[in-house]
C-alpha cells in the first residue's frame, strides 16, 4: 500500500513539475541487452581498456585505436539493440508537452532512437564520429563499413564522438545550467560512483531545492539525497507509474 502511495505521489509531482531533469546511467540500457561496461565483469574491468580508450592512445596510434574501439564496444553488432520501456516512458513524457531534458552517461544513443529529442550526452555517443580537420560528421553504419574510418573529403582518420579518457566533458556546463533550473531530478539506473555526475543529486537537493527521485536496482550510498527511492528496474518503475489511475 505504501508503495502504491509512493507511485501516486511521484506521478502527481511529475505532472505538476515545470522542468524535469533526468539523469540516466547503464541501468537505462541493460534492459535493452547492452552490458554494463562498469560492472565487475564488464569491459572496463580489463585493465587495458582505459589505455585503449584514451585520447593519448588515439593521438599516438589512431589505426590501432579504431581496432580496439570497435572490439570493445562491439560496433559491428550495435544495431541489434533497441529502446526499451524506460526509453519510451521518457519520450512519452516529452510528447505530452513536459519540459524534460535527459542528462545521460550512456553512449548508446538509445534515448534519441526511442524518441527523446532533448538529450545531453555527457560522455558522448557511439552513433557518430567526425573528421578532426573539416568536422564533417559520419554515422554508425559508416564506421561499420570501414575498418579504419576516414573522412571522405580530407582522408583524415575520424575522431569518435565518445568522450575518451583524458578528454574534458564538453557538455558539463550545459548539464549544470539545466540542473539549477529544474524542479525535479529523476535519477535512473546509475550507481552514482563516477564524478562529476555523482554530485548532481546533492546539488539538486541541497542547493536547488528540487524534488529528487531515485530509480535503481541497487542502493547507491546517496539515499540521503533523495526524497523518493524505488529499488526497481526502470521498466518496472515506468509500468508502476502507468498503472496508477
Amino acid at each position: 500500500m505504501i508503495f502504491v502511495q509512493q507511485y501516486e505521489e511521484v506521478r502527481s509531482i511529475l505532472e505538476k513539475a515545470k522542468k524535469i531533469t533526468v539523469l540516466t546511467g547503464a541501468g537505462a540500457s541493460t534492459e535493452s541487452g547492452i552490458p554494463d561496461f562498469r560492472s565487475a565483469n564488464g569491459l572496463y574491468a580489463d585493465a587495458n581498456v582505459e589505455m585503449y580508450l584514451s585520447r593519448g592512445y588515439y593521438n599516438r596510434n589512431p589505426k590501432e585505436f579504431w581496432k580496439h574501439y570497435k572490439e570493445i564496444f562491439q560496433i559491428n553488432t550495435f544495431h541489434q539493440y533497441k529502446p526499451n520501456r524506460g526509453h519510451r516512458f521518457l519520450a512519452e513524457l516529452e510528447e505530452r508537452g513536459k519540459d524534460i531534458k535527459i542528462l545521460t552517461q550512456n553512449i548508446d544513443g538509445l534515448h534519441q532512437v526511442g524518441g527523446s529529442k532533448r538529450v545531453i550526452d555527457l560522455h558522448g555517443t557511439l552513433q557518430t564520429a567526425h573528421c578532426p580537420k573539416c568536422k564533417a560528421g559520419y554515422d554508425l553504419q559508416y564506421m561499420i563499413d570501414h575498418e579504419v574510418p576516414r573522412c571522405g573529403k580530407c582522408n583524415f582518420i575520424l575522431n569518435p564522438d565518445v568522450v575518451l579518457y583524458g578528454d574534458t566533458l564538453p557538455q558539463y556546463q550545459n548539464a549544470i545550467k539545466r540542473l539549477y533550473e529544474t524542479d525535479v531530478l529523476l535519477v535512473m539506473g546509475t550507481s552514482l560512483k563516477v564524478q562529476p555526475v555523482a554530485s548532481f543529486p546533492e546539488i539538486a537537493k541541497r542547493e536547488v531545492g528540487a524534488t529528487t527521485i531515485l530509480v535503481n536496482e541497487e542502493l547507491t550510498g546517496q539515499e540521503y539525497n533523495f526524497d523518493f527511492i524505488f529499488q526497481n528496474k526502470i521498466g518496472e518503475f515506468a509500468q508502476g507509474l502507468s498503472s496508477i489511475k
